[in-house]
């Protein structure tokens, strides 16, 4: 379900600055704050170092931990009238599974992820950010997470062309949620407060739009709410 509250989404591949940037939007609009799960997931190290033979346990407990943060904030922010912003929302599971899961593995996986996605809130504004493979790379390196030393750049390089391929998507079947795309390459949101100033106007802009159409959506018609 769309939420009439503000609710603000990050994503784009790993090592692009979803979280840096959900901190920053946090603290310039005073929204909530929802992170993904990462680091805690038992079976990520494993997964890096063979895909194949722990990618169902991987995406298994990634989605179980989303559904349950996404379940959380809807209860605890968004029917409370507390905007939120997040790096990552539960469509990325989909996009991460059919990579890397078997056929077999992937039906089952599909099946549970649409009972659980059912119901969750969904943003009304999706922040993309895309940027080259050596950019990826370079963040993933200076970040110095352990797990993530291991990614192969074949597996970053095919995310990334997964993520374009699903954003377009996206924008065709939910023409009602916009879709913010940044470059990771030209813009440097931390070092450089102007970048980080036109994400933050063009964000407004559109949280501003969203409201309006939320308001119109909920008008009442001859005295009757629609």
């Amino acid at each position: 379900m769309k939420s009439h509250v503000p609710f603000i989404a990050v994503e784009g591949p790993i090592g692009v600055g979803k979280t840096s940037l959900a901190e920053k939007l946090s603290d310039e609009f005073s929204y909530y704050l929802l992170k993904e799960i990462v680091e805690e997931n038992p079976f990520l190290g494993k997964f890096y170092e063979n895909i194949e033979e722990w990618s169902f346990q991987t995406e298994m407990f990634f989605l179980c931990n989303r559904f349950k943060q996404l379940e959380d904030i809807q209860v605890n922010q968004l029917t409370k009238n507390q905007p939120v912003v997040s790096d990552y929302h539960i469509f990325k599971n989909r996009i991460f599974a059919k990579q890397t899961l078997k056929d077999h593995h992937f039906q089952k996986y599909d099946q549970i992820y649409q009972l659980l996605a059912e119901e969750l809130p969904r943003p009304n504004v999706i922040i993309y950010l895309q940027a080259s493979l050596d950019t990826l790379l370079s963040r993933i390196a200076k970040r110095g997470r352990s797990i993530e030393q291991q990614i192969d750049p074949e597996y970053l390089n095919q995310l990334s062309k997964d993520y374009e391929m699903f954003i377009q998507t996206f924008k065709e079947t939910h023409p009602d949620i916009p879709v913010l795309t940044f470059s990771g390459d030209e813009l440097d949101f931390i070092q450089r407060k102007r970048d980080f100033q036109e994400i933050v106007e063009k964000v407004s802009q559109s949280i501003h739009e969203s409201k309006s159409q939320i308001r119109t959506e909920m008008k009442p018609i001859n005295g009757v709410k629609a």
